[in-house]
């Protein structure tokens, strides 16, 4: 787990080294272990390293393979790069180092722009193909890790992180309208390729794109499951669908320690990550260090789930620690979340994942957590109604649960110079659900869910916030043989049981039906659900600064409505509108933008 940057060049000039290295830097956190970077006529390559697999200077990136014609920049884990080393060794190759990068380096000698097709894990790459004068940019297939492009004429820079090509210099920092009518859509998401930058955009997960010297480029998706029935699973029944589910989490558990450091668990007491740990104890892990996090209890509702992360603990003797903060220390920890979202990122947990990374990295450098569950397995409230939906009025089932805001009320969020025509997120919904490969409306939101809106919520978050503390964490759920898996199970066996069905099936083999049967919980942050106290006094300060003033995001009567009436703030899935507003002022004016 790295950062990783680059800058190409297109027009006969030589790549800005000082660039690179800024936007390097910019990312010590996320590779706190070391430092390179490479150059050749019209590409430069930077990296900051966080030693897992090959802790010795071999596995040091920028890595050349000059026999080869390559060189290399990478984050993420190969959790099949053993296996892959040994079917390339018998093809011929030969290897200097014991990483999953050289492993990368070599694959593509064997298959060209192929090479993704044989990796398992999580991955961001940028590859010179110096025969070839190509830059090759992958992201691996459900956006776990993050790549950032900035392209003007004549050039090309990429990132792990949105603000290291703010410290490069020379982005267009103007809000982009679209991305802000799905930020107030979505719950602050903003669906690859898109950012709320005009000048960032993303490479899509799950594609590779192929960037000529010239500066011409292609892009492909090279991976996306359809959601409808096999052939291969007809006249499957629930235990058989139960029995292959369980044993793909087994393996995608076991993918995940491959490591040359410890491996731990973020344990929230909830049915996933408490399966995770159930399932690595099976595994034969004995001692695993666990990590839950609370705050204190605010109006009679909890701050913590100790009760449940404790009850897994005792049961699989894990080395368990519980961090305990008080709500003094949220502003600040807000202050120093903000500092470190790689975007806007509204989700109330998302500060309980940074404080939560923060004391973990202090014991461990790599932990598996339960993401991604509740996307693949139709694990939310509103997934359930889906079942009984047409499949020709899913887009508007999911926009009555899901979105924020709807399009005609947006005229009155935004200011003028912010507003659209057109509903960019209505129409981009629309045609996701009504596309081809999914059976069912379920099928379609799931889809939906799973590969447009997850990499840019509970996937982002966790990368930007674990990553801040150089903590590399691994999700399970997310494995693409599991994802598979899934989305071509019958949807009745996902919502069934109140959601997640199977899953809780395969967890009563393991797991105390205690944690099995509990209502559904999220990390409990009080104070920023209901923007009270001091993160309330924050979001003012943010909303009118001006910084704020000057941008006009927001028309000021609709700033005052949501001040004035804290209902009228509660917004879909529970999320909060004017935590939403006030953050994305937050993080621009924390970033410098202006």
């Amino acid at each position: 787990m790295c950062g990783i940057s680059g800058e190409a060049r297109f027009d006969g000039t030589t790549p800005d080294a000082a660039a690179v290295t800024r936007m390097t830097e910019a990312m010590r956190s996320r590779g706190p272990d070391g430092t390179g970077r490479w150059s050749a006529d019209w590409v430069t390559l930077g990296h900051r390293r966080l030693t897992i697999i090959d802790l010795s200077e071999a596995g040091s990136q920028p890595m050349v393979r000059e026999d080869l014609g390559l060189a290399l920049v990478f984050n993420g884990c190969i959790y099949n790069y053993p296996q892959l080393r040994e079917e390339l060794r018998a093809a011929g190759h030969t290897f200097h180092s014991t990483s999953d990068t050289e492993v990368i380096l070599v694959a593509y000698a064997q298959w060209g722009e192929n090479f993704v097709d044989h990796l398992v894990g999580m991955f961001a790459v940028g590859l010179v193909d110096r025969a070839r004068r190509r830059l090759v940019l992958a992201r691996d297939r459900l956006g776990i890790k993050p790549l950032y492009l900035a392209e003007t004429a004549g050039r090309l820079r990429f990132a792990s992180t949105l603000p290291a090509l703010l410290a490069a210099g020379e982005v267009d920092t103007d809000v982009d309208p679209v991305a802000l009518h799905h930020y107030l859509s979505w719950h602050s998401i903003v669906p690859a390729p898109r950012t709320i930058l005009r000048g960032v955009r993303k490479l899509p997960p799950a594609t590779v794109r192929v960037v000529e010297a010239d500066g011409h480029s292609r892009e492909r998706i090279y991976w996306r499951p359809d959601y409808v029935r096999q052939p291969a699973h007809r006249g499957w029944d629930a235990r058989d669908w139960q029995d292959a589910i369980g044993d793909a989490l087994r393996t995608a558990v076991a993918r995940r320690l491959v490591a040359d450091v410890p491996v731990g668990v973020l344990l929230s007491g909830g049915l996933d990550s408490s399966l995770i740990v159930a399932l690595l104890a099976e595994a034969g892990q004995e001692h695993l260090r666990t990590f839950s996090i609370g705050f204190d209890s605010r109006d009679g509702e909890a701050g913590d789930e100790f009760h449940y992360s404790d009850l897994v603990a005792r049961a699989f003797d894990t080395d368990h620690q519980r961090i305990q903060l008080a709500n003094d220390d949220l502003v600040p920890a807000v202050r120093r979340t903000i500092g470190a979202m790689t975007e806007p990122m509204g989700s109330h947990d998302v500060v309980a994942f940074h404080l939560l990374s923060e004391q973990v990295a202090r014991h461990v450098k790599v932990a598996q957590s339960g993401q991604g569950a509740d996307e693949v397995f139709a694990g939310y409230g509103y997934h359930q109604p889906f079942a009984g939906v047409p499949r020709h009025q899913a887009a508007g089932a999911f926009a009555e649960a899901f979105f924020d805001h709807e399009h005609a009320e947006l005229a009155g969020v935004v200011g003028p110079a912010y507003a659209l025509v057109d509903d960019a997120s209505g129409d981009l919904v629309d045609a996701d659900l009504a596309a081809s490969g999914a059976d069912t409306a379920l099928d379609a939101v799931l889809r939906l869910d799973t590969h447009r809106m997850l990499p840019d919520d509970p996937v982002k978050r966790v990368d930007s916030m674990s990553m801040a503390w150089g903590l590399e964490v691994r999700t399970p759920f997310l494995d693409q043989d599991l994802v598979a898996l899934a989305a071509a199970c019958p949807p009745e066996h996902k919502v069934a049981q109140g959601g997640k069905g199977v899953l809780k099936e395969v967890a009563r083999q393991v797991l105390p039906a205690e944690v099995i049967d509990r209502p559904k919980g999220y990390f409990p942050v009080p104070a920023l659900r209901n923007v009270d106290g001091p993160v309330r006094e924050l979001v003012v300060e943010a909303l009118r600064a001006p910084a704020a003033r000057q941008r006009a995001l927001f028309r000021p009567e609709y700033v005052e409505h949501l001040l004035a009436d804290p209902q009228a703030a509660q917004a879909a899935a529970g999320s909060n509108k004017l935590w939403q507003l006030g953050l994305l002022e937050l993080w621009l004016q924390t970033h410098g933008v202006e």
